[in-house]
């Protein structure tokens, strides 16, 4: 237990859980601005066209009519769907290669910055330090 307590209170696992929240809402945003944003008018350009409704029938969907029969769902190839979602990937990439790219970036300048950094002094030589002896010792006594 108390390996898990420390293993949960170090900070990399709270900016993981952040770091896990915001990606989970940044992805329906994502998909709401395909689906909503820009599918829709590319799918006025090609006629009207909603991509969810784009499919392949492979089943037509039957209603049961008698007492005895049973209904059966539709199967179909949903390609518009799948067409939705690799423009979402596609978005989402994107996007993080960005972030990836302005953190590297950044990265790189605050390198720049610690080695443009003046260096310490460098530590007296043997002689200075011996001359600094003497100098105390000839202080000491007047």
């Amino acid at each position: 237990m108390k390996e898990f307590k420390k293993f949960i209170s170090k900070g990399n696992v709270m900016e993981m859980a952040v770091g896990l929240i915001m990606a989970t809402y940044f992805g329906v945003i994502i998909k709401s601005l395909v689906n909503d944003i820009i599918m829709p008018p590319i799918g006025m350009i090609l006629g009207n066209v909603d991509f969810n409704d784009l499919k392949i029938v492979l089943q037509q969907a039957k209603e049961a009519v008698a007492e005895g029969e049973e209904a059966t769902a539709e199967v179909a190839i949903k390609y518009g769907a799948f067409l939705n979602h690799i423009v979402t990937f596609i978005i989402v990439a994107f996007a993080i290669f960005m972030v990836v790219k302005m953190y590297n970036k950044m990265k790189e300048r605050m390198e720049k910055k610690e080695e443009e950094a003046p260096a310490a002094p460098p530590a007296p030589s043997k002689e200075e330090v011996l001359l600094g002896e003497i100098r105390d010792l000839l202080k000491d006594q007047k």
